[in-house]
């Protein structure tokens, strides 16, 4: 086998590599942006729901320590599971905007984000819940020889 030519797990391991990177970046960006636009995530809050600043910095503090331990080996499946259950819990405001609108954003972004909601739940039990193959990661990085 070249060098060039890897077996498919480690192809799987890296892609799942490069995915949980990707995780990592845009839910620690997406957290951060509920502090830099808090504004732009009033409107989507239900009117029965109370405290919507809180509740706006609660959660963006949530994705931002979420994408954070996703990045840590050791918190990644705690991390995974409390990412889709915030993604859960912020469903009903996706569904609050679709249904009555948000002047500046196009209706159907807003019914897009619905299914989009699902996408993101597996792409975090894709790549935080599922374990990494430990062959194919001792294939990428192969540990130091012992000292004898």
């Amino acid at each position: 086998m070249t060098a060039t030519m890897r077996p498919p797990s480690v192809k799987r391991y890296l892609v799942r590599k490069l995915f949980l990177g990707l995780l990592i970046v845009f839910f620690v960006a997406a957290g951060a942006n509920h502090f830099w636009h808090a504004e732009f995530y009033e409107p989507l809050m239900p009117a029965y729901l109370p405290w919507h600043p809180s509740l706006i910095a609660i959660s963006g503090v949530a994705e931002i320590v979420g994408g954070l331990g996703a990045a840590i080996r050791y918190f990644r499946r705690a991390a995974g599971w409390g990412l889709i259950v915030l993604l859960i819990c912020v469903f009903p405001a996706n569904l609050h905007a679709a249904l009555h609108g948000l002047g500046s954003i196009p209706e159907w972004i807003l019914w897009a984000r619905l299914p989009f909601q699902a996408v993101l739940v597996a792409w975090v039990h894709w790549t935080c819940l599922q374990p990494l193959h430990e062959k194919a990661e001792a294939a990428v990085s192969p540990s130091p020889p012992a000292l004898s």
